[in-house]
């Protein structure tokens, strides 16, 4: 079987070359440099140089593959998503986009394609979990607090990014969607710090941002739902600054004769400061914690799962937690596992028979491990 991977950088490389052990893959990306690392690590991989911004050429590009995996930049998610779909084809997607992927449920179901969408980390993993257990016992409430993080803690910032700064400045900026006692509550990104210990990290800070997604709509049962990023402390205090003081604003501003845009230049900025390098250790903690009740009894679920670097392959823990498993997303569609027509955010395939176990062991087959605890 033949699968496109559209995007190639840190994250999208990752992926061509776990599924490239099992298929015929070909990586599409505007830049020649990603595509040639692409092809050092592995050239029987099939390169194309390509502006993905090109919507209109995309049936050509995409007639011979039975499966499309989506790794753009988040500004062009929803409608790189779109025009995939307008194309006929079964996706794995993991671009995290602003918009909401369900708009297009009714294109999908349309064209008679499926769709998994959201599907890295957090979203992805979480969502899984969630999905799983919600098949398990009535949930009360969902809790996950997910970051990436370096290994080397640098001043002023301690954070280095896997993919760009304006993607990490959007959580920055965007409301947070939660859910209190049934309903849906909006607060400011970085709201509500809290520190918390994770074994084998230390004590991280924990605060608000827009993470829950497609949850808030998938599981209007369920009456608490909350997401949070974690970072080094005293991370929240320096970005807090940032944004008070406007470098965040998309609002032009002129500087003798030219004009541009605070976030541009802040970005422009923060690349170079948050660039995590090639072979850069870094870490991954996540927490979820799924709480309800079964046959009239308490039930608490918790998943931990802390991944680092791994120096033998030359892959970011990031992109090897986020990649892997929208790979196993994308293994789903193609073993026939899951073939229902439409988009589903991974909720609604972690709920199917045998789903959650694939995820969970194709991610332990290449050292993500998620480890259980259940309390009864």
């Amino acid at each position: 079987m033949k699968i496109a991977i559209l995007g190639a950088g840190m994250v999208g490389r990752a992926m061509a070359l776990d599924l490239a052990a099992n298929y015929s893959v070909t990586s599409f990306d505007v830049s020649q440099a990603n595509l040639d690392t692409l092809k050092k690590r592995n050239a029987a991989i099939q390169t194309v140089q390509a502006d993905l911004q090109q919507y209109s050429r995309y049936a050509e590009w995409l007639q011979p593959f039975d499966l499309v995996v989506t790794a753009v930049p988040g500004f062009m998610g929803f409608k790189t998503l779109q025009t995939v779909i307008e194309c006929g084809k079964n996706i794995a997607d993991i671009s995290f986009f602003p918009e909401n992927s369900l708009d297009l449920d009714a294109l999908a179901k349309e064209k008679g394609v499926t769709v998994i969408t959201d599907v890295g980390v957090a979203p992805g993993m979480s969502n899984f979990i969630l999905g799983h257990y919600d098949q398990q016992m009535k949930v009360s409430s969902f809790e996950c607090y997910v970051g990436g993080l370096p290994k080397y803690r640098k001043k002023p910032f301690e954070y280095k990014a896997p993919f760009s700064p304006v993607d990490v400045i959007e959580e920055y900026v965007r409301p947070a969607r939660l859910k209190e006692n049934g309903h849906i509550v909006v607060k400011p990104a970085l709201s509500e710090p809290e520190l918390m210990e994770f074994a084998g990290v230390g004590t991280l800070e924990a605060f608000n941002t827009d993470g829950l997604r497609s949850l808030l709509f998938t599981m209007p049962h369920i009456p608490t739902l909350k997401e949070k990023t974690l970072r080094y402390p005293g991370h929240i205090e320096l970005i807090s600054a940032l944004k008070a003081a406007g470098f965040f604003s998309e609002t032009p501003i002129t500087f003798g004769d030219t004009q541009v845009s605070p976030l541009q230049f802040t970005s422009k900025i923060l690349f170079k400061e948050w660039k995590l390098g090639e072979t850069e250790e870094e870490l991954t903690v996540m927490q979820v914690a799924v709480e309800g009740t079964k046959d009239g009894k308490a039930q608490r679920v918790q998943y931990d799962m802390l991944d680092r670097y791994d120096p033998d392959t030359q892959i970011s823990s990031m992109s090897r937690t986020t990649g892997y498993t929208c790979d196993a997303a994308a293994n789903l569609i193609l073993k026939g596992m899951f073939t229902k027509k439409g988009v589903f955010p991974p909720e609604l395939v972690g709920s199917e028979a045998g789903c959650f176990e694939f995820v969970m062991n194709y991610l332990k087959n290449r050292g993500v491990v998620w480890n259980g605890i259940n309390t009864f």
